[in-house]
């Protein structure tokens, strides 16, 4: 216990630091609670979730932009609030799929950006209780979670293609839905404290909220000026959530430098560090925890002609970069209008999680290991456990571990515990692969150090 006081306490002082010289659009400083920096580690030991994308768009069958991206108006978006009925809503099914994949969260759309909240809102009767379905699913699934013992995050989308006090006529989004007159940030911002206040009292313990949308008020990711075209008083919601749960983690997806507030930083359908989706022209933070969030296939809510799902070596590949990059992976399924988890991915995931049950060592708890990611993979360590994640064959089949005072008991295959050759240099340590088979999801070499 003194050992993680201290780790706490020193971490205490590393945030706060960091966090005063933060990019925000407000000048406050944020000194992280224990309970939330004591959540931090959990995330990182956790490192594996599960992100659900569903709710009324989800009856569209074409993504959860389907409002946005065919310019549906309100008045018409709205009439399909009688006929949202997912019969095959199963929160314990659900939970389940996460449990089987090895995942320790799920992170669950409360709002999206069309407005619809997916909880007895009573802020709103744009809302889920108001469709022939009629149940609280939010409290289902946190009573389930609470139940197999899974954390539950709260996506919550800042922005809003419905409301007309949201200010829509400076957004990059959600022009072609009918709204006319201007937006008044004032009545947003208390309507969305409300509804922050609802999900953080209502619904147990949170473990995250998980906030998108700022970037609508920006210029496109890659430009120089991504300044927002509003305030919008970031302060007073991170000060709102922090006093309601001490330990509920804040993200914010605006592909910036983390604000003040701020938990940890997530990096949308790119690891840290890898800018192949054009929105992650930040850096790593080095003070925060730090999260990839992924599709299981294409679209991130129900698409019916999206079949571009990943495989079991894709998903567990995706996993271990995450890792050895020291950041958790936050991977997504967007169930059926009926609100059941189609087969593709449930099948999908258990592979996963055969594998994690297998190779989990190497993954829960670890932190990025000696080595950054190379050709042929990544590492990840945890205390005197050094592991090597080969996806390929090394050049020369060899890697070198650059400490020369590393002091090696063994070298072994995870799994097997075949012994591996290494040799002692000047420079560091020396792993031959040499006559290892590279083959399967991934081969991992375990150097454990006396």
């Amino acid at each position: 216990m003194k050992q993680l006081t201290a780790t706490i306490t020193s971490f205490l002082l590393i945030t706060t630091g960091v966090f005063s010289q933060s990019s925000t659009n407000n000048n406050s400083t944020y000194t992280p609670t224990p309970q939330n920096l004591q959540a931090r580690q959990q995330y990182q030991i956790d490192k594996f979730g599960m992100f659900i994308h569903w709710g009324l768009s989800s009856m569209l069958a074409d993504g959860e932009w389907v409002m946005n991206n065919r310019n549906i108006k309100v008045v018409d978006y709205t009439r399909l609030l009688r006929a949202f009925n997912p019969v095959d809503f199963n929160a314990a099914q659900w939970v389940t799929t996460a449990k089987n994949a090895g995942m320790k969260y799920i992170v669950f759309i409360t709002r999206h950006h069309d407005g619809f909240s997916n909880w007895d809102t009573k802020y709103s009767d744009w809302k889920i209780t108001n469709t022939p379905y009629g149940k609280d699913v939010l409290k289902m699934l946190s009573e389930e979670c609470r139940k197999q013992g899974i954390k539950l995050g709260l996506y919550y989308s800042l922005l809003d293609w419905t409301r007309s006090d949201y200010p829509w006529e400076t957004g990059r989004t959600g022009q072609g839905t009918g709204r006319t007159g201007k937006g008044d940030y004032a009545s947003y911002l208390q309507f969305m404290k409300n509804q922050l206040t609802e999900l953080l009292t209502n619904y147990g313990d949170i473990m995250c909220i998980w906030f998108d949308g700022h970037w609508d008020q920006t210029n496109p990711e890659g430009q120089s000026d991504r300044s927002s075209r509003i305030d919008w008083k970031y302060n007073e919601i991170y000060e709102l959530i922090h006093k309601l749960q001490p330990q509920c983690m804040i993200g914010n997806n605006h592909h910036m430098t983390p604000f003040t507030g701020e938990d940890f930083q997530m990096f949308e359908r790119d690891l840290p560090g890898e800018n192949t989706s054009g929105l992650s022209f930040q850096k790593p933070s080095d003070a925060l925890p730090l999260e990839t969030c992924e599709t299981t296939n294409g679209a991130w809510g129900y698409n019916i002609t999206d079949r571009r799902y990943k495989t079991v070596e894709q998903v567990v590949r995706l996993l271990v970069g995450a890792a050895g990059r020291d950041a958790n992976l936050l991977l997504n399924v967007g169930p059926m209008p009926t609100g059941l988890i189609q087969a593709e991915f449930t099948d999908t995931l258990a592979g996963a999680g055969k594998w994690l049950q297998q190779y989990g060592e190497s993954i829960y708890g670890t932190r990025g290991g000696p080595l950054k990611p190379q050709d042929w993979g990544v590492t990840t360590q945890k205390g005197k456990l050094i592991y090597l994640h080969l996806f390929k064959s090394p050049d020369a089949n060899v890697i070198i571990l650059p400490d020369a005072k590393m002091k090696i008991k063994q070298v072994k295959l995870l799994g097997t515990n075949t012994p591996v050759k290494y040799t002692k240099m000047r420079n560091g340590v020396a792993i031959s692969t040499e006559g290892i088979s590279i083959t399967g999801l991934d081969t991992i070499i375990v150097i454990e150090q006396s």
